[in-house]
């Protein structure tokens, strides 16, 4: 018996090359970010920059929903609320708390200074008061699935739109918000005008961070035992309880997980664009996230990726012909479901496809001096 459990502690690494291991794709991921913020940014110049925000703030608000749609097999089309929730409590940190804190609507004070601080700060805020409502929308879909669930989405979408819009209007002079407590301007959101002069603290660096990070903590989840649940509860719900899986929790915690990423992404979203309104993210939004989604290949995240970059690029491609670019997005998208129902990559990520694998060999064979098998 002491042989046997020597053997297991023989077989278990060493504390510290553990931890190394657990925390280098995100030291990797933060060296992307930079590379991305750094070189890529300033070579493709002004445009292509734009494009790149957008085509990140999509893998993230796409590779969240994906863990409920995909993984946990659960229909959102409400996602947009999660990110307008997201995005109102991460701007209502950093315009207020600007003002109150530092004087003025903005502080950037250089590279992780005091505003990107509170900007940071706002983006896990409004993180976890999406994940909040994440616990809220999650509940019900213990007892719905399909149809019924995803009506439950859209109607938790157009209620936050709704409330977004009644909230009480901003005040935009700063003694005037320097007499009121943070806590009184809580509901000074905007109303129907929306929220404006947020400030402009999103970057590459700042959007790709967070959107490498999702990619590690997905792919993890993927390949780990409750990622194997969620997929258990995708394929047949019941089996997955006969076999011990907890359907409950399992259900819970992705829609909490893709809540707290899509706030994440609204607040990004809100100090790119400079203003939040209501009306923008609503269920066509929503819709626009599930399409790339679908179109990616519904639990695959090179799927995801590859649908985020596509559907963001292409119309920007076709920005040229203005009268027919639509058209020909929609004849796109009608193309690749007609010839790859599946998505793109289907439910496969794009290491586990045959031509990459025989490329991986021929590759290894060479260094190896030697020839493919």
């Amino acid at each position: 018996m002491k042989s046997v459990q020597a053997r297991i502690a023989a077989l278990r690494p060493h504390p510290v090359s553990a931890v190394g291991m657990s925390v280098l794709p995100f030291a990797i991921a933060v060296v992307l970010a930079l590379f991305v913020d750094k070189v890529v940014g300033p070579g493709v110049g002004a445009t292509w920059s734009k494009i790149l925000l957008d085509v990140g703030i999509a893998i993230l608000l796409a590779g969240s929903l994906n863990v409920v749609n995909g993984y946990a097999g659960q229909f959102s089309i409400g996602h947009a609320g999660f990110m307008l929730v997201g995005g109102y409590a991460a701007a209502w940190l950093t315009f207020y708390g600007s003002i109150h804190w530092f004087g003025s609507k903005e502080t950037v004070g250089g590279f992780l200074g005091n505003g990107e601080l509170l900007f940071l700060s706002g983006c896990l805020l409004g993180g976890l008061v999406a994940a909040v409502f994440g616990v809220v929308v999650g509940l019900p879909s213990l007892r719905l699935r399909g149809d019924y669930l995803a009506i439950v989405t859209l109607g938790f979408g157009e209620i936050v739109r709704v409330l977004g819009q009644i909230t009480a209007r901003q005040p935009k002079n700063v003694a005037a918000i320097k007499e009121r407590s943070m806590s009184e301007l809580a509901n000074n959101l905007g109303g129907a005008e929306g929220f404006s002069q947020i400030p402009g603290y999103t970057t590459l660096f700042f959007v790709y961070l967070f959107a490498f990070v999702l990619l590690v903590l997905v792919y993890r989840l993927k390949y780990s035992s409750k990622g194997r649940a969620l997929l258990a509860v995708r394929e047949n719900e019941i089996a997955a309880e006969a076999m011990g899986v907890d359907t409950t929790r399992a259900k819970v915690v992705a829609f909490v997980f893709s809540a707290f990423f899509a706030g994440i992404g609204g607040a990004l979203y809100a100090h790119q664009v400079g203003a939040l309104d209501p009306k923008e993210l609503g269920f066509l939004k929503s819709i626009d996230l599930v399409i790339i989604v679908v179109i990616g290949g519904m639990g695959s995240i090179t799927g995801v990726v590859l649908g985020a970059a596509i559907l963001v690029i292409l119309p920007e491609v076709f920005r040229e012909f203005a009268d027919y670019r639509m058209i020909a997005y929609a004849l796109a998208l009608i193309i690749v479901m007609i010839l790859r129902p599946q998505g793109i990559m289907g439910v496969k990520e794009l290491w586990e496809t045959s031509w990459w694998r025989r490329g991986a060999l021929a590759v290894r064979a060479k260094l190896r001096g030697g020839k493919a098998s």
